[in-house]
């Protein structure tokens, strides 16, 4: 008889004649594994906890039958929120407790006595992997904390450059001065509000803040009616150099806008001698424009320079489109 089917063979009649009829029986499946070895599998293998627990859901209904599964875990306030369900149904509810590790809500099916010693062993590898994602994030919040260090010691010296050395040659320092004491503050509320995580910025506000140390001869128009998903203080840093390399290329008049449609974008459009003449236009060490990007990049944004066809050039801020 063949590992995948016998063959039975039995008189019968067709036509007159007697042959053979031939059945062929499929090969049994494997028989699965204890449930808690196949979860503790499932969660050890997932790529983070949230597809893991995914799929230990998804493995506790197909053994048990039942028509939904659902995985309350504590939050951070102790309170138990949903982090995985599987299945549509509906039917009586029956909760099995997992100590630290929240309750399953189980509809339907066969619930077996025996369920939450079965998952025992699934509770020290949620713990660890927990513990592995926390330690990740944790890391990777503390190298944007250092980078933005970085970035603010790195743009406090680009941006008291000018105004201290204009304090250095002017008879009356006072106002360069003022300039400088503006800028630190300035500055200081950007790296507060990046860690405070107040990532919402008035356009309009930020401009005219932008704007006070323009020369009188500058105008800048704006047509800025709308937040934007950036921290106040970190846009007006931001529009103050655009703003500061437009003037530095010459730019008489500069008009800045902002649209929305599949993302935020920020248009700052200038007159002055375009990105060609890029002595014009880079005039300085280019480290502003260069800090400007990787500011708007901790935001998800991008910050890039085209020319524009009447002449000039555009610098154009996107962010992506939250969902």
């Amino acid at each position: 008889m063949s590992a995948v089917a016998e063959t039975v063979e039995s008189p019968i009649r067709s036509r007159g004649r007697v042959g053979p009829r031939v059945l062929h029986v499929a090969e049994p499946l494997p028989e699965r594994g204890p449930l808690g070895q196949e979860a503790v599998v499932e969660l050890a293998m997932a790529d983070d906890v949230a597809s893991g627990t995914a799929s230990v859901v998804a493995v506790i209904r197909s053994h048990t039958g039942a028509s939904r599964v659902e995985w309350w875990a504590p939050a951070d306030d102790g309170d138990l929120e949903l982090v995985a369900s599987a299945g549509n149904g509906v039917g009586r509810r029956e909760d099995v407790a997992l100590g630290r590790g929240g309750v399953l809500a189980v509809y339907g099916g066969c619930l077996d006595a025996h369920l939450a010693s079965g998952l025992a062993p699934l509770m020290p590898i949620l713990r660890r992997r927990c513990a592995e994602e926390r330690l990740a994030q944790t890391t990777v919040r503390l190298a944007r904390s250092n980078e933005a260090l970085e970035d603010f010691a790195t743009l406090v010296a680009h941006e008291l450059k000018a105004p201290l050395h204009a304090a250095l040659l002017s008879p009356l320092p006072s106002r360069s001065l003022e300039q400088a004491l503006d800028l630190v503050e300035a500055l200081l509320e950007a790296a507060r509000s990046e860690q405070c995580g107040e990532i919402s910025a008035n356009g309009a506000e930020c401009l005219e803040a932008a704007g006070r140390d323009l020369p009188a001869d500058v105008e800048v128009t704006g047509e800025l009616n709308m937040m934007l998903p950036v921290p106040q203080e970190s846009l007006r840093v931001v529009l103050r150099n655009l703003l500061a390399n437009a003037v530095a290329a010459g730019a008489r008049h500069i008009h800045v806008s902002a649209v929305r449609s599949s993302s935020w974008r920020l248009h700052v459009d200038d007159d002055g001698v375009g990105l060609e003449a890029i002595e014009g236009y880079a005039a300085g060490s280019g480290v502003g424009f260069r800090l400007c990007r990787r500011i708007a990049a901790r935001f998800g944004g991008v910050l890039e320079l085209t020319p524009r066809a009447p002449g000039g050039t555009r610098a154009t801020l996107t962010f992506r489109e939250v969902p």
